[in-house]
């Protein structure tokens, strides 16, 4: 392990355990009942027994599955769409004015609407999610694709490359730091999605649904694991997912140093 990344280890670990020791004590302090402040060791507790006996598994399995459905969906028209608003003036003409209006409207909003056109279940929550993280990846993959330096375009252009190379070799890398960022601001969004419209429209499954469910029976200490257990698949997915297809692609293209100079 290098020294960059002990020196992020050391200060993740200290901010992690500094905001244990401020949750610990505000629960402790007395300021709230502990059945609505449950200590670290009591949500650690709830914790491992959801997961010894499978439930937690299961709820965050559904919960994943319907980000990973919704946020593909929207990865793969947000990209292509991004890429020919950028690229074809009439397709941005068109398609702009919609993405403006259409991306100020919280995806909560629409799983009532959704719900009579779709019912209760997964279909409603997949498409709550598709509609959530579409848009910052659009938006950021259309940026992405304008920003590109001309001078690269004209450079490859003079050295003979065709539409295909140009874009694969020029704009694609150009662009990718744009649209990595999207796509992790549409997965943030496709989480907000789905723990809102579980919380309604799912049908017994989902990490959502847990903490609406535990709300109406104060049961605190379940909805604190829930949300734990989302930080953690937050985290994980931002290190090892984002990470690498950011190293595979920015790092690699040298586009961070680029964005430097």
């Amino acid at each position: 392990m290098d020294e960059q990344r002990k020196r992020s280890l050391v200060r993740g670990t200290l901010a992690i355990a500094g905001a244990a020791a401020l949750y610990e004590g505000v629960s402790y302090s007395g300021l709230f009942p502990q059945v609505l402040l449950p200590t670290i060791q009591t949500v650690a507790s709830t914790l491992y027994g959801m997961l010894a006996d499978g439930s937690m598994f299961e709820h965050a399995g559904a919960t994943l599955l319907r980000v990973l459905v919704g946020f593909t969906l929207a990865t793969s028209l947000g990209v292509t769409l991004g890429i020919l608003m950028a690229r074809f003036k009439p397709v941005e003409n068109f398609f702009l004015p919609l993405v403006s209006a259409l991306m100020p409207i919280p995806s909560f909003a629409l799983v009532p609407l959704f719900m009579l056109w779709f019912g209760l279940g997964n279909t409603t929550t997949v498409l709550v999610v598709f509609y959530g993280a579409t848009f910052p990846i659009l938006f950021n993959t259309w940026s992405g694709v304008r920003a590109v330096n001309p001078l690269w375009l004209r450079a490859a252009g003079a050295m003979g490359a065709d539409e295909s190379n140009l874009f694969w070799k020029v704009i694609l890398p150009g662009a990718s730091p744009f649209i990595i960022t999207g796509m992790r601001q549409g997965f943030l969004r496709a989480w907000i999605a789905v723990v809102g419209a579980e919380m309604i429209a799912a049908s017994d499954w989902g990490l959502g649904w847990v903490i609406f469910d535990a709300e109406q029976f104060l049961q605190a200490d379940i909805m604190i694991a829930s949300i734990v257990v989302i930080g953690i698949i937050g985290f994980v997915f931002e290190r090892l997912v984002f990470g690498s297809i950011e190293r595979a692609t920015v790092h690699r293209w040298g586009m961070v140093r680029a964005a430097k100079g």
